[in-house]
């Protein structure tokens, strides 16, 4: 990966259009378009964020980066399917946009006919990973418009690239490897988390993110005690709690604190009950300011079952956290180092995740050890140097060589 460079552009300013379904939500996309919009506009991009809906981001935007809405509330787009391709392409016309970056795929059943014919760049930007179709036609056929007809793929590791290419071999599109940005403010320094007793997750309240097993792992540490969760395909969780017997093994003023919103935030408050650690686990709701979570955090732990890349990860690692993670999927994989920055349980082994939590909290030696070794690794993914790389995308001739490397 290069260096970071200083924030001037590599080529002349383009007029770019960030195009995405909203910035009215709190996700790791969302965030990752808001950073990516900041950074281009700080290298003298003109930038524009155009939303299908959502006047308010809740990610904040630099005053050189113009929001747009085509509607204030989310609605039944594909009855409003032919107004919007019209909307867009007056959009695009009207504000000489050069490139045009759809923040989901599933977006170029909108752009591509509102762009045919005009003399711009397609990009389209992927945000999980290729078998995550969700089961659904359109997103596949999406996939297939953006790899005939774009110049650029983007997605977030080289498991997902190739993936891109086994299924596309005869794409016109490039398909390029560009990991999200960073997107909190990092500390210019490694912050210290003496004292602190705090076991930070963060995420949507969704099966996927595998909060339930965090619990259960909790628990294990918290009570000595084995529990079995399982989340059904209809969202909830059946508990089989199951007590090894001796005597509940307390550690003292610590707490798992689980940040974000989501359906499941009953049910996973129902399961720290009937585990006995209710008293243990605070649910708190999701909030634009997530540095103030990490700074008070001594852990952060990621339990998700898919994670298609985990800008999570880079937010704690840019705060010193050291962290336990199951390794579902390519991000994980991609962005950790077993111990060197993180204990990596193998995935869905509740007593691995328990047992790399509880030598994290025995050894405060070896927290301040990966945690420093993440530090320096998140600031490879400072958005100056993330943007520095999406500018290669508009250099035809260069491209291929520079985003890859």
């Amino acid at each position: 990966m290069p260096p970071t460079t200083s924030a001037m552009p590599a080529t002349r300013p383009q007029t770019i259009c960030l195009f995405t379904g909203t910035l009215a939500a709190f996700a790791g996309a969302e965030r990752a378009t808001a950073t990516l919009a900041n950074a281009l506009a700080a290298r003298g991009h003109r930038v524009h964020v155009l939303s299908l809906w959502g006047h308010t981001p809740v990610f904040a935007l630099a005053p050189e980066v113009r929001h747009h809405a085509l509607f204030a509330e989310r609605v039944a787009f594909k009855h409003h399917y032919l107004p919007i391709v019209r909307d867009v392409r007056r959009f695009v016309k009207a504000h000489g946009i050069d490139v045009m970056i759809d923040v989901d795929p599933m977006l170029a059943l909108y752009t591509l006919p509102a762009t045919l014919g005009l003399p711009i760049r397609r990009i389209a930007w992927e945000h999980s990973t290729y078998a995550s179709d969700l089961g659904r036609r359109a997103r596949r056929w999406a996939r297939a418009l953006a790899a005939r007809r774009y110049d650029a793929v983007v997605v977030l590791t080289d498991a997902d690239r190739d993936a891109w290419q086994a299924h596309h071999p005869h794409a016109r599109a490039q398909f390029v490897t560009l990991p999200n940005p960073l997107g909190i403010a990092a500390p210019a320094e490694p912050p210290s988390h003496d004292g602190a007793r705090c076991v930070l997750a963060v995420g949507r309240l969704v099966p996927e993110k595998g909060f339930d097993r965090l619990i259960a792992a909790w628990a294990q540490i918290v009570t000595d005690s084995t529990a079995n969760v399982t989340t059904d395909a209809a969202t909830e969780i059946a508990l089989n709690i199951t007590a090894s017997g001796g005597d509940a093994t307390p550690v003292t003023g610590w707490q798992v604190r689980i940040v974000g919103d989501g359906p499941l935030r009953d049910a996973l408050r129902s399961q720290a009950q009937a585990l006995g650690v209710g008293d243990t686990v605070q649910l708190l709701p999701a909030v634009a300011d997530i540095a103030q979570h990490y700074a008070q955090a001594a852990i952060y732990c990621l339990p998700s079952r898919r994670e298609s890349f985990g800008l999570v990860l880079l937010e704690a690692q840019a705060y010193a956290l050291p962290i336990a993670a199951f390794a579902a999927d390519a991000g994980p994989r991609a962005l950790l180092h077993d111990g060197i920055d993180s204990l990596i349980a193998a995935d869905g082994d509740i007593d691995a995740l328990s047992a790399a939590l509880r030598r994290l909290i025995d050894d405060a030696p070896l927290r301040s050890r990966l945690g420093l070794a993440g530090y320096q690794h998140a600031q490879r993914f400072r958005p100056d140097a993330i943007a520095a790389r999406w500018e290669t995308l508009w250099q035809p001739s260069t491209a291929s060589a520079e985003a890859t490397s």
